[in-house]
């Protein structure tokens, strides 16, 4: 094993957090290789002592869909990419029902997701009323579009613990939004007292070293309760299509090093989409889907590429790992 590796994969795991350099040493690590399977059981090590080697499986429910003018590339609901014609929005009977079953099938947490063509307000309506039908004790989760600090502080009066939101790969290009857009919403999040999850994605073939780096650095400074890593899925006859995307035993090793690059103080470490090799390699924290979804081309996608709770549960058994039961710990632990 390389020498220089193997330094900084045991100083990670001695609590030293890896430098600019460091990270990219290991991300540039052939996939299969002995350091990549060692930076893997050190990722898992690191789990032990921070959530007992146990999971979770949050639910999100996608509440909208249509041509968003913001046009991420990566995802289906960009104008530019003509998936979706018109917008809609889910009927707020059929949302709490989907949460209800999440919740009521062991999810860890309840995640509502919007495109930014929602209007704020219109979020936070539907918000309040799926606080009002679940457990006192269910966390909730917003993920939308960028917000300011009023916006924030009315999320935490109407219910949610925290927020997802992240500094996406290609942000800026392939995007309409701007890097200190994204960050002054994540410090909002913060100002408010709100919990944050973000993670480095979605990760593609044609992201540099530089580039993942640059962002898994994002990640560790926006002091996240969870990190982790996302794939980018192509959507079909689309400009970024024809890159492909990247093998799960890539993915695999880059989550290991997302949990290596952020520490012991970030309780959560992702994969997404759910699969074994990245929870093998250190993801504690799988997704189940429902409603609409950016990677698929469909409005329900709990019938197309959205795992269930049961597929989550399945996965980490295969990978054998526990799945914790009752509300997440990822976003009440710190």
């Amino acid at each position: 094993m390389d020498k220089n590796v193997k330094k900084i994969i045991d100083g990670a795991m001695n609590r030293r957090l890896p430098s600019a350099l460091e990270i990219r040493d290991l991300l540039a690590l052939p996939t299969a290789s002995e350091e990549s399977f060692y930076a893997q059981y050190a990722a898992l090590q690191i789990n032990k002592e921070v959530t007992d080697s146990k999971a979770e499986v949050h639910g999100q429910v996608g509440i909208n869909s249509g041509p968003c003018a913001c046009n991420c590339a990566f995802c289906s609901f960009a104008a530019s990419n003509r998936i979706f014609k018109e917008q809609r929005v889910e009927a707020i009977e059929g949302i709490i029902e989907k949460c209800v079953l999440l919740q009521s099938e062991g999810a860890n947490a309840i995640y509502l997701m919007a495109t930014a063509a929602l209007t704020f307000w219109d979020f936070l309506y539907i918000g309040r009323l799926v606080r009002s039908s679940l457990e006192a004790e269910t966390i909730l989760i917003a993920n939308i579009g960028d917000f300011g600090y009023q916006e924030a502080i009315a999320l935490k009066e109407a219910g949610f613990c925290g927020v997802y939101h992240a500094v996406r790969l290609g942000e800026g290009y392939n995007t309409r939004l701007s890097i200190q857009k994204r960050l002054d919403t994540i410090a909002a999040v913060h100002k408010a007292g709100l919990k944050l999850g973000t993670c480095l994605e979605p990760v593609g073939p044609e992201h540099t070293l530089d580039e993942l780096v640059e962002k898994t650095l994002i990640t560790r400074e926006a002091h996240p309760v969870f990190s982790g890593a996302m794939r980018r899925i192509p959507i079909p006859d689309t400009r970024l299509s024809s890159f492909g995307k990247i093998s799960e035993a890539r993915m695999a090793h880059i989550v290991a090093v997302v949990r290596l690059a952020v520490g012991y103080e970030v309780g959560g470490n992702c994969t997404h989409e759910p699969n074994v090799l990245g929870v093998a390699a250190g993801a504690n924290l799988l997704w189940a889907e429902a409603g609409s979804n950016p990677r698929d081309t469909v409005n329900d996608t709990e019938a197309s590429r959205g795992h269930d709770m049961a597929r989550c549960r399945e996965i980490l058994s295969e990978a054998n790992t526990e799945l914790i039961r009752g509300p997440s710990r990822i976003f009440t632990m710190a």
